[in-house]
């Protein structure tokens, strides 16, 4: 019982990982916290399609004599590098989102944007700014 659990390790850090990102992504209101935790959660996927593309014993596909060879799977290591790419692409984008919600807001939390937008709203509809050019005939 404990060797088969052993011996699927990198699953069990898969999916504490995963838990962990999505704690991170769902339990917190700070938007940095959140983007770490997409992080953690992106980092997590990618090792579980590494580990799908690597078989026990397996070599890397080059040709030689031998009929009998096993041969791992290149396709999900070359895929998860694009994927790499794309995730350090897209949380620099989530990060300057944050730096101008910061200098906008003046917070990164959630809940003191969201007070924030409330009460511009509740102003603009106080004043009639903004609101009434769409339907005014």
């Amino acid at each position: 019982m404990i060797s088969s659990t052993i011996g699927i390790w990198n699953y069990w850090i898969v999916f504490c990982l995963m838990m962990i990102g999505l704690f991170l992504v769902i339990g917190r209101k700070n938007f940095l916290k959140k983007i770490v935790g997409l992080a953690i959660f992106q980092t997590s996927v990618f090792l579980l399609y590494i580990t799908f593309g690597k078989i026990k014993g397996g070599t890397p596909p080059i040709l030689n004599e031998s009929i009998d060879t096993i041969y791992s799977n290149p396709l999900p290591h070359v895929l998860i590098l694009t994927a790499i790419v794309v995730g350090v692409a897209t949380t620099a984008l989530g990060l300057s989102l944050v730096l101008r919600i910061n200098s906008e807001y003046g917070s990164i939390e959630e809940d003191d944007v969201s007070s924030q937008d409330l009460l511009d709203y509740h102003d603009d509809i106080e004043t009639g700014k903004n609101l009434g050019l769409k339907f005014k005939k």
